[in-house]
């Protein structure tokens, strides 16, 4: 006698949110929340183009001007942060850009 493998359970019945729920929701979000959500992926974005393995550039560049352009929008806190973010940004985006030590080797930059 040979087993039938064992069916999934059910999945649990979710009832889509209504279009009047979805607004209310949205009225509910604050403008101020989504500025710092939006600086926190950009800062993850910019740090991930600037790893060494992934180094993009253009785009790291990008997400540190537009973290530099929304930073004065934030309220004083995540202001702060994000102008740390933004300074440690440069530094690593200045260190990803500068000519490797080895500019002497016959071996192309990374990225290349």
């Amino acid at each position: 006698m040979t087993e039938s493998p064992a069916e999934p359970p059910p999945e649990p019945s979710v009832a889509e949110p209504s279009a009047e729920q979805l607004v209310d929701e949205l009225r509910k979000v604050k403008v101020s929340d989504l500025l710092v959500h939006t600086c926190s992926m950009l800062a993850s974005l910019a740090f991930g183009k600037l790893a060494p393995d992934a180094r993009d550039l253009e785009q790291a560049r990008l997400a540190i001007d537009a973290l530099t352009a929304l930073g004065p929008l934030l309220d004083e806190g995540p202001k702060r942060d994000v102008q740390q973010v933004v300074a440690n940004l440069q530094l690593a985006y200045a260190e990803a850009a500068a000519p490797s030590a080895d500019a002497g080797s016959s071996a192309p930059p990374p990225g290349v």
